[in-house]
């Protein structure tokens, strides 16, 4: 293969896996708004424990699925592995589509299976879209300057998502159903239908950079690496952050009650798009940080990013929800101005943040791992679990003492990310061969 050809190939990955990284967001960003459907079932008692189920049970799939997709990425390669994800994706969306049919627990549980079938899709498709974008870089600012022009796309579907479902449904009500917002998952079908036959004819070839196969020897394992043992830990605590923050404040505009942000017309619709603003904010902060970082280092993003965001969620848990702001929001048929509490537009503002740490993190875990780059970006899948366990204690949290108050959960792991950037992220193990 000549120079050329070559370089039209890394391009075509290139594009490719960022088509993956939208869908990623697209499946995973639909399960908060479908869960404040689901709570508002007068079986589910309006439990936010049990409307974050769906996001548990979607992200708790990678604890299963996490180390076979990157043995998976050595046995059959990046395209195969991406073509099996695609194919569960659609399955998983189907069966959330038939949930719609049902209603009580019976509906809420296939909900659930449909959920934990995408988490498998979604898992793979991570494993895949990460190390390649990475390595496709040639690892480094440039490697993360990948990730997040591919993140910038990421967000955007994930802002649309919550968005979209909100303006399906309004105000939820006992009344409302997962056949509500159908509309959304004939999208998600029709997206990984088409993503699978395009796929199937563009020829990607593995990246050759970092490349492991059935017969590279492996003499340790990313465990014997700190910065890659600190690194998991990061991953797991910051999807729990990423998750958590826009899941619980739209459980909490949505939310009528007296614990809730207060009555709102369109509560879910206007809980939808506060969320649906976080993620946007994401696309911002990816879209700028793709254009910084190959001269910014990943080590200081995370240090200054961290840092806000703390600062941030500590003036959010201490405001009033009568201390209020406006906001513009999309009701179903317009733009308008919306009074919420000014600890939303704080945890709002915190997407900024949180946009750049997924790459930061996988970039400072992965760095100098060489061969055993794909054993590890399997463990990080793994790990990626903490965005169902976090926000999930998180939300049985404010069940008991109050949406604010809950918002410790995601404080202290900035705590540990803000630690992790200034200490745990050098790598001390540079004797170990990778090569």
């Amino acid at each position: 293969m000549n120079q050329t050809d070559k370089q039209k190939g890394r391009l075509i990955a290139i594009i490719t896996m960022m088509f993956i990284y939208a869908m990623i967001a697209f499946v995973t960003n639909l399960a908060a708004p479908a869960g404040v459907i689901w709570k508002n079932q007068p079986e589910l008692m309006g439990s936010n424990t049990l409307g974050m189920m769906g996001n548990m049970m979607n992200f708790l799939a990678y604890l299963f699925m996490g180390v076979p997709a990157g043995k998976m990425l050595v046995k059959i390669g990046y395209k195969k592995t991406a073509l099996i994800a695609i194919a569960f994706g659609f399955v998983g969306v189907l069966v959330q589509y038939l949930s719609g049919k049902s209603s009580g627990f019976t509906g809420f549980g296939i909900y659930l299976l449909g959920a934990f079938i995408c988490g498998f899709c979604v898992c793979m498709l991570n494993t895949v879209v990460n190390p390649m974008l990475n390595l496709l870089g040639g690892g480094g600012n440039r490697g993360n300057q990948l990730n997040l022009i591919g993140g910038t796309l990421n967000s955007l579907a994930g802002t649309l998502t919550p968005m979209l479902v909100g303006a399906l449904v309004g105000t939820v009500t006992k009344d409302t159903a997962m056949s509500d917002i159908n509309l959304v998952l004939y999208i998600a079908m029709t997206v990984f239908a088409l993503a699978y036959v395009i796929l199937t004819f563009i020829p990607i070839a593995d990246p050759e950079m970092g490349k492991a196969t059935q017969d590279t020897v492996f003499e340790h394992s990313p465990w014997a690496f700190r910065h890659c043992v600190l690194g998991i830990i990061g991953i797991f605590v910051y999807v729990g952050v990423e998750i958590g923050i826009p899941g619980t404040l739209n459980f909490y505009i949505s939310d009528t009650s007296d614990k809730g942000a207060g009555v709102l017309e369109n509560a879910a619709a206007i809980g939808g798009f506060v969320a649906g603003t976080y993620w946007l904010l994401m696309l911002v902060g990816r879209f700028i940080a793709g254009f910084i970082a190959d001269k910014v280092s990943s080590r200081m993003m995370m240090i200054v990013v961290s840092s806000v965001a703390m600062l941030l969620i500590i003036v959010a848990m201490l405001s009033s929800k009568e201390t209020t702001t406006s906001m513009p929001v999309f009701t179903g048929s317009s733009f308008t101005m919306v009074t919420v509490p000014i600890s939303a537009l704080l945890l709002v503002l915190c997407g900024l943040c949180t946009s750049v740490m997924w790459s930061s993190v996988f970039n400072l875990a992965t760095e100098g791992l060489g061969k055993y780059t794909a054993a590890a970006s399997g463990l990080f899948m793994m790990m990626v679990v903490g965005g169902g366990v976090l926000p999930l204690l998180q939300n049985f949290i404010a069940d008991k003492t109050g949406y604010m108050i809950s918002y410790i959960i995601p404080l202290a792991a900035l705590a540990y990310l803000l630690y992790y950037a200034l200490f745990g992220c050098k790598n001390v193990n540079k004797d170990i061969p990778v090569d």
